[in-house]
């Protein structure tokens, strides 16, 4: 398995990168975002790597972190997402953007990639909301802390007033709401109220978890 690449860039093509290492040229698939911040060819650079690997085909998939490498393979796991959708979708919001379109249930910003609709979309957020927290916290990402409730607030939440919002997403992460279900509570209730105390966001962000 080739988890990372380290080597120099021999050219960049329109979704792929050739990186040559120890006298062997690796073509690494890459999204619009990774393939725009990589530097010219001749410069080093280097890769986390995810394989595909299929009867008749290999490809190796690049990314810049391990965080959004996982994200890639998280994506996978949702049923009609594949290699292509899932790059476009990293492409298009990146890792940071999808963190908080998964947190805040909007689909519509993952329907912005090319080719994914929006009931592809909708699954996506549906699927992943329970375990976006866990990926916030791997390396390499803007959100560094799932459990941290100033990291979440920073990343996802209005910040009319970021003390009151940390004060009640901690607070239900104390009455043991995930990070993720929290966040999106919290952001609606702030959304609604924007100037409101953690003592009345609580309440409300409450009345959203509360089973209908």
């Amino acid at each position: 398995m080739i988890g990372k690449l380290t080597g120099r860039i021999g050219y960049k093509g329109g979704d792929h990168v050739l990186i040559e290492t120890a006298g062997v040229g690796y073509l690494v698939y890459v999204s619009e975002r990774t393939l725009a911040s990589l530097p010219a060819a001749g410069e080093h650079v280097s890769l986390f790597t995810d394989l595909l690997v299929r009867e008749d085909l290999l490809q190796l998939f690049g990314f810049p972190t391990l965080a959004e490498k996982e994200w890639h393979r998280l994506l996978m796991s949702v049923q009609g997402i594949g290699a292509k959708a899932s790059m476009a979708i990293l492409g298009t919001i990146g890792p940071d953007g999808l963190a908080q379109s998964i947190a805040l249930g909007d689909w519509s910003s993952v329907k912005a990639a090319p080719g994914v609709g929006p009931k592809i979309a909708q699954r996506v957020v549906n699927e992943l909301k329970g375990k976006a927290p866990a990926m916030m916290a791997l390396p390499g990402e803007t959100l560094t802390d799932a459990v941290s409730a100033d990291a979440v607030v920073e990343a996802v939440l209005p910040t009319s007033n970021p003390t009151a919002q940390a004060d009640a997403l901690s607070a239900l992460g104390n009455l043991g709401y995930a990070p993720g279900e929290a966040a999106a509570a919290v952001a609606e209730a702030a959304r609604a109220e924007p100037d409101a105390e953690a003592s009345a966001l609580i309440r409300s962000a409450l009345k959203r978890l509360a089973p209908a």
